[in-house]
């Protein structure tokens, strides 16, 4: 009796190992497994909710993890008091435009350095933005109230600007933000704003973007050509291979990244995922065939790259890029924060990304992309000027 219960025993045991190995090896095959090579510390993963400005997060979580790489304390900077000067710089120009320009939620990686560089910056606990009854972010209101402010001001009904319209701005702001404070006690010491960001040790002007597009020259200055790009940041040009280069090895020796990119491709996942298949998709939204037949399973799926597990993926040229911006496949609609990099089971490269969507997947508000996502998809980088090789700094004049 005892040997058949061992008998058992082990039978059971066996059967319980090849089990495992078949879940490992099932495991293996299905799925993404990442392996982090580098991961950069980083504050907290937040949220921007349901407000457009990514841009603010994504770039005041690059500088948070710059100040800790300078030795100073992990604190959170407050992104809305960016963002108040920002609608107020914008507001001056939309009305001195005429109109002519991009007003609203939308900005960039400059908008944030602009800021800091001009008004300085204050802790995230003192000043959250949040003084209009919601406890998250939601600004479809305010900016539709200040959009139709300044409509009502370039019409300009009075047949002369009124020297009131900027205190009327200013005060929609404080309503819904609140008031900016000029003076605060942090950790028992008295501060503004410009001494605070003082304290930090942050120079802006150590700060450059880069970018890589042919209808401008290489290793020269450009203003790139995107609807919030309002401010007119210049970004170096460099070819590809070479700024995904900089990117890599930037990481290596300890320096992460502000990314500007284009979210609106199917092999981005809000899983976690940003990939770029090798598969070529046919858009049939606007086909009369859509009107009329519901399209098989097998048809959608032949539309949806499946992404359960790693795959090949595009080769990306200089030209595909170009062609995607060009036709406006490629634009600037999300801003984040690479802090890392890693592979997956195949040993494909992927960037570790910070977003600011709260910690809302598998992977606690991170995400993977890939190393031809990102350099078919980004738009612009903000980055320490000491991350760039000291030939490339010397090619491209930079002190």
């Amino acid at each position: 009796m005892k040997k058949i219960i061992l008998l058992i025993a082990a039978t059971l045991f066996a059967t319980f190992c090849i089990f495992a190995q078949e879940n490992k090896e099932e495991t293996k095959k299905d799925g993404y497994v990442f392996t982090d090579i580098k991961r950069l510390p980083a504050t907290n993963v937040k949220s921007q909710d349901r407000a457009g400005t990514c841009w603010s997060w994504s770039t005041i979580s690059f500088f948070e993890t710059e100040m800790i790489r300078l030795g100073k304390p992990a604190i959170d900077i407050s992104p809305m008091f960016v963002v108040w000067h920002t609608y107020q710089a914008k507001a001056d120009k939309y009305v001195r435009m005429h109109g002519n320009l991009n007003f609203g939620q939308g900005g960039a990686a400059a908008d944030v350095v602009w800021a800091f560089k001009n008004y300085g910056m204050v802790p995230l606990e003192l000043y959250k933005g949040l003084n209009y009854g919601e406890d998250i972010h939601v600004h479809g209101e305010l900016d539709a109230v200040l959009k139709g402010y300044l409509d009502a001001v370039v019409k300009n009904p009075n047949r002369r600007l009124s020297t009131a319209w900027k205190r009327g701005f200013d005060a929609v702001l404080d309503a819904y933000l609140g008031a900016i404070p000029e003076n605060f006690k942090y950790n028992g010491k008295e501060y503004t704003p410009m001494s605070f960001a003082k304290e930090t040790d942050l120079k802006m002007d150590d700060y450059v973007s880069l970018t890589s597009f042919t209808h401008h020259p290489f290793y020269e200055k450009f203003i790139l050509e995107i609807p919030d790009n309002w401010i007119g940041e210049e970004s170096y040009n460099l070819p590809i291979d070479e700024l995904m280069d900089v990117l890599d090895k930037a990481i290596d020796n300890g320096y992460t990244f502000a990314w500007g990119t284009d979210v609106s491709e199917k092999g981005f996942s809000r899983d976690g995922l940003a990939v770029v298949p090798d598969k070529d998709f046919t858009d049939m939204t606007d086909a009369e065939i859509t009107k009329w037949v519901a399209m098989s399973q097998k048809e959608k799926d032949a539309q949806i790259y499946k992404m359960d597990k790693p795959g090949k993926e595009k080769n990306i040229t200089q030209e595909m890029r170009q062609e995607a911006f060009d036709n406006f496949e490629t634009t600037d609609d999300h801003g984040m924060h690479v802090v890392g990099k890693a592979v997956d089971q195949n040993g494909n490269k992927y960037f570790i990304v910070k977003n600011s969507w709260g910690t809302y997947n598998k992977y606690k508000g991170y995400l993977y992309a890939s190393y031809p996502f990102v350099a078919y998809k980004t738009t612009t980088i903000l980055i320490h000027k000491d991350a760039l090789p000291k030939d490339l700094k010397k090619k491209l004049n930079i002190k």
